[in-house]
């Protein structure tokens, strides 16, 4: 499956600690290879049509949308900023 990354997930990403960087990066690896892993915890968001959160850490999020030959990944930050805007 492919992953692509909005301008908007770009902007986002450089922004974070690296800390969360790394943990990202792990977490986009099991997506990729089952997006279903537990550790992602993912889900529909509610009032948003085709857009899902995963799990970063306790505190951040991406969000990201499904289309035939992969995802695409919309925004990623903190759990209470990036669930607003996704």
């Amino acid at each position: 499956m492919r992953l692509i990354r909005t301008q908007s997930f770009k902007a986002d990403y450089e922004k974070l600690p690296i800390y969360i960087r790394e943990q990202t990066e792990k977490q986009l690896k099991f997506f990729v290879i089952n997006w279903r892993h537990p550790s992602l915890r993912i889900k529909k968001m509610e009032g948003f049509k085709n857009i899902f959160e995963a799990r970063v850490s306790g505190d951040y999020r991406f969000t990201f949308q499904v289309f035939k030959d992969g995802y695409i990944l919309r925004r990623i930050g903190r759990h209470d900023k990036t669930l607003k805007h996704p």
